[in-house]
């Protein structure tokens, strides 16, 4: 039974662990606090900025990274999933070198692109890809596209899920638990300034793992025409679909003739070869790619079916982008889906996600941690709540988000680097070892112990 942790215990232990983690990266906290006089927070992304101050990464080879400081941890981050190749991949690096030798841009067509387009095709089940270089733009053409073959204005999303940062899609992204109203009228909640009231009428949400909710919102609301959702929650930790729940939302779309897209940024070439679409045997609409697919380059990628692809071909709806299939990206996925990411691959990446799943799991059953290990292939992690979290309002009532910070202080101080943020998840790559998952459960154990043992004075 999960025991009730001390919050004063918890605090103590955190101020102590922020400190060390501060005083091991001076030389990043110093060199964020001056590149802040050029750049926002002193960082390139908002997603970049985290407490006690940013890290500067320097270097990073398989599965280790280096800081500003000179510090070597083992990467669980992976540049937000981007990474399960592991880094600078001798195969992927000399993809990227010949090119460049070649011509690093000419915004024309070329051979590459062909070549990935097939691959991820045979991977996904879908008969037409377009290329883009972010998910953001992969999301943004996707629901273009689905608005247009529906004839309708209106997008529905799952509640607490991140699309990108178009407009359309910021909504309800991690809205405030007092701002979202009752379960079977959710409010939609823009996550930012700067979102206009137009947009966010037109974009609805519902609950992850809900069925009815789904059913009950077409018949309220006809005019939605296209639904995105991420097949595997991945914006609050790891939330996975109940069993025939995916099935279940594409039999409804289709009734309702709402086109649907899988958000497949996280999930595409990190929980299987063809994503969530082979892990969970769904095929949608349209599916957006990015991250993992690019190993390790800019990357977007829409694929649809004949019939909404069509609408590119005669002019409806360009799908624009002076970079889009540039050589160097094309260059790296092709390697990365046809060399590296591999059967072999996979079977591997399904071995270590068990092992460490299986590793932290027993940890949290030996010290009665509120918390529970969860994973699939290549993401995971372990989610700070007392009950099973199946979607955003069970994740905003039961996750506690301190112990999860503490939890990752420990894991950064002792040489694991990880995500930084409540919301994010561990990424695997194929050059992770058994010891290096050990060492990751090890680090959790030590938190747990710690963080159970009684205060003293």
């Amino acid at each position: 039974m999960p025991i009730t942790l001390d919050p004063d215990r918890v605090a103590e232990l955190t101020k102590s662990m922020e400190e060390s983690l501060r005083l091991r990266t001076r030389k990043s906290g110093e060199y964020v606090e001056k590149a802040k006089e050029f750049l926002p927070g002193g960082v390139a992304s908002s997603f970049q900025e985290q407490t006690p101050h940013p890290i500067v990464i320097v270097e990073g080879h398989g599965s280790k990274v280096v800081d500003l400081d000179g510090n070597e941890y083992t990467d669980f981050h992976n540049g937000f999933g981007v990474m399960v190749v592991g880094h600078a991949h001798p195969l992927i690096a000399k993809a990227i070198a010949d090119a460049a030798s070649k011509g690093t841009h000419f915004a024309a067509p070329n051979q590459g692109a062909v070549r990935v387009a097939k691959e991820l095709i045979r991977r996904y089940r879908l008969p037409k890809v377009r290329f883009s270089n972010s998910g953001t733009e992969a999301t943004l053409d996707a629901i273009r596209l689905a608005r247009a073959f529906s004839g309708k204005e209106a997008l529905l999303k799952i509640e607490g899920s991140y699309h990108g940062h178009h407009d359309a899609v910021m909504v309800s992204v991690h809205p405030d638990p007092a701002e979202i109203g009752p379960r079977a009228h959710p409010v939609s909640v823009p996550q930012s300034a700067g979102i206009p009231k137009a947009l966010l009428d037109l974009t609805s949400v519902v609950p992850f793992n809900d069925p009815d909710a789904l059913e009950a919102a077409f018949v309220a609301n006809p005019g939605i025409g296209t639904m995105i959702i991420e097949p595997i929650m991945l914006n609050i930790g790891v939330v996975t679909p109940n069993p025939g729940y995916l099935a279940k939302v594409r039999e409804i779309t289709r009734r309702h003739g709402v086109v649907l897209i899988f958000d497949e940024v996280k999930t595409g070439a990190t929980v299987a070869a063809g994503g969530a679409v082979e892990r969970y045997d769904v095929v949608p609409d349209l599916i957006a790619l990015a991250k993992a697919t690019g190993g390790g380059t800019p990357v977007g990628a829409t694929l649809g079916t004949e019939e909404i692809m069509a609408q590119i071909t005669d002019g409806t709806v360009p799908q624009l982008g002076t970079f889009n299939g540039n050589p160097l990206t094309m260059a790296a996925a092709e390697v990365t889906l046809t060399q590296v990411l591999d059967e072999q691959a996979y079977h591997r990446l399904d071995q270590l996600g068990q092992r460490i799943v299986d590793g932290c799991q027993q940890v949290c059953d030996r010290y009665g941690l509120p918390a529970y290990a969860i994973g699939v292939a290549s993401k995971g992690c372990v989610m700070f709540a007392d009950e099973r979290v199946v979607d955003y309002r069970s994740y905003a009532q039961h996750f506690n988000d301190d112990l999860n910070y503490l939890g990752w202080l420990y894991h950064m101080v002792n040489d694991v680097y990880m995500t930084p943020g409540a919301d994010e998840q561990w990424t695997l790559s194929v050059k992770h070892s058994d010891g290096e998952i050990d060492h990751f459960v090890d680090v959790f154990e030590e938190f747990a112990k710690d963080v159970t043992r009684p205060r003293i004075g």
